[in-house]
C-alpha cells in the first residue's frame, strides 16, 4: 500500500515538472534569441603585437621537409622509396640553400621541401656535418624564393632572453612556440656516440618536427638551430637544444662550397674513454695526449706523447689543460675548443708538462 502511494507521488512529480518546462518553453518561444554584444577588445599589447609581427615577418623563410628512403623487396629485387620523417628547415641565401639538421635527412634517399604558399620542390643534398648536426639542402633558383632568415650572433646570448621557434611539429605546419634562454654552452650526446658542444638551452616548446627550424631572437635574427629535446616521453618537458648560430656560420660556408666540413686539428691522437680512467689517476683535469703524429702540427710545436716504461706502465706526456685560456676537461670539451678556430689559426694550448703548466702555441692543420 505504501509502495503505491509513494509511486503515485513521484509520478504526480513528474508530471508537475514536464508541465512547468512546457509552460517555459511556450512562454519564450515568441522571444527573439540574439547574440550577445562584443565587448571592444581595445589595442593589442606591445609584446603581443611585437610577436605577431616576428612571425608573420619570419614564417615564409621556413619550410617543412619530408623524406624518403630507398628500400629493396627482398623478393623481387625492386627498389622503390618509402617515407621516413618530417622536420623542419629555413632558408639560407638568395642561392636557394636550404638549412636543416643532419639527423632530418640522415638516411634519406630524396626530400621535399614545402614552402609557407604551400609550392613544393625537390632538394639536393649539398653538404652535411654529423658532429654538428647540421645539414644544407638546395632547391631550384627559377622561382621567386622566400628572403633568407637574418643572422643573428650566440657569442652574447643571455640567459633569460626572450627565443622564439618556429617550425613543423608533429607535422602541424608552422608553429610559433616562444621562451627564454634557460642555458648557454650545454653538451648533448649523440647516437653516433659523439656529443654536440656549445649548444643553446631553451624551454621554449620543440617537438619532434621542430628539428631543422630556426630559433630567433626578438629582432627575429636567427640565433640557432633547434635540433633536440631533453624528455623520456618523447614531447617537449621544456628543455629544448639548439646549435648556436655562431657554429652554424662557421660550419654551413664550408658545406656549401665543399660539401664537407674540414676540422681544426693539432694532430696528436687521444682517447675518450683511456683520457677518463687516466685523468682520474694521475688526479688532474685535462687531455693526456697518446701520440703525436708525424709531421703533425702538435710535433712542430713540440707537444709530447705519452710514452712506455721498462715495467710496460703509461708515462703521462703532455696534459692539455687549456686552449686560447678555455678549461678543457675532456676530450669533447678539446675538440669544440679547437672547433671555434679555423685551419691555418694559430692558438695558444696550456699544457701540463712534468708537473707545472706551459704555454704552447700551435698552427691548426685540416683534419681527415
Amino acid at each position: 500500500m505504501k509502495i503505491g502511494v509513494l509511486l503515485r507521488a513521484l509520478l504526480l512529480a513528474a508530471v508537475i515538472f514536464l508541465v512547468w518546462q512546457g509552460a517555459a518553453l511556450f512562454l519564450d518561444g515568441g522571444r527573439d534569441a540574439q547574440p550577445r554584444l562584443v565587448t571592444a577588445r581595445g589595442d593589442l599589447a606591445a609584446d603581443e603585437q611585437a610577436t605577431i609581427e616576428l612571425f608573420e615577418k619570419s614564417k615564409d623563410s621556413v619550410v617543412f621537409i619530408s623524406t624518403r628512403a630507398a628500400v629493396m623487396d627482398v623478393w623481387t629485387r625492386n627498389v622503390f622509396t618509402v617515407p621516413r620523417g618530417t622536420g623542419s628547415g629555413f632558408i639560407w641565401d638568395d642561392a636557394g640553400h636550404v638549412v636543416t639538421n643532419f639527423h632530418v635527412i640522415e638516411g634519406a634517399s630524396e626530400a621535399l621541401v614545402k614552402l609557407a604558399d604551400g609550392r613544393s620542390f625537390r632538394a639536393a643534398l649539398v653538404g652535411a656535418s654529423p658532429t654538428h648536426d647540421i645539414a644544407v639542402l638546395k632547391i631550384g633558383v627559377g622561382f621567386k624564393r622566400p628572403p633568407p632568415v637574418p643572422i643573428g650572433t650566440s657569442h652574447d646570448l643571455k640567459v633569460g632572453q626572450k627565443v622564439f621557434a618556429i617550425g613543423n611539429p608533429f607535422g602541424l605546419d608552422w608553429t610559433l612556440t616562444t621562451g627564454i634562454v634557460s642555458a648557454l654552452d650545454r653538451s648533448l650526446g649523440t647516437e653516433r656516440g659523439r656529443s654536440i658542444e656549445h649548444l643553446i638551452q631553451t624551454d621554449a616548446a620543440i617537438n619532434p618536427g621542430n628539428s631543422g627550424g630556426p630559433l630567433l631572437d626578438s629582432a627575429g635574427r636567427l640565433i640557432g638551430i633547434n635540433t633536440a629535446i631533453y624528455s623520456p616521453s618523447g614531447a617537449s618537458a621544456g628543455i629544448g637544444f639548439a646549435v648556436p648560430v655562431d657554429t652554424v656560420n662557421r660550419v654551413v660556408p664550408q658545406l656549401i662550397a665543399k660539401g664537407k666540413y674540414i676540422r681544426p686539428v693539432l694532430g696528436i691522437e687521444v682517447d675518450e674513454g683511456l683520457n677518463a680512467r687516466l685523468t682520474k689517476l694521475l688526479g688532474v683535469e685535462g687531455v693526456v695526449i697518446l701520440r703525436v703524429l708525424p709531421d703533425s702540427a702538435a710535433a712542430a710545436a713540440g707537444l709530447r706523447g705519452a710514452a712506455l716504461a721498462a715495467d710496460g706502465s703509461l708515462v703521462p706526456g703532455d696534459i692539455i689543460v687549456a686552449v686560447a685560456g678555455k678549461p678543457v676537461r675532456n676530450v669533447a670539451e678539446l675538440f669544440a675548443r679547437l672547433d671555434d678556430h679555423q685551419v691555418g689559426e694559430v692558438v695558444s694550448l696550456r699544457i701540463r708538462r712534468d708537473g707545472r703548466d706551459v704555454e704552447v702555441s700551435v698552427t691548426l692543420q685540416a683534419g681527415a
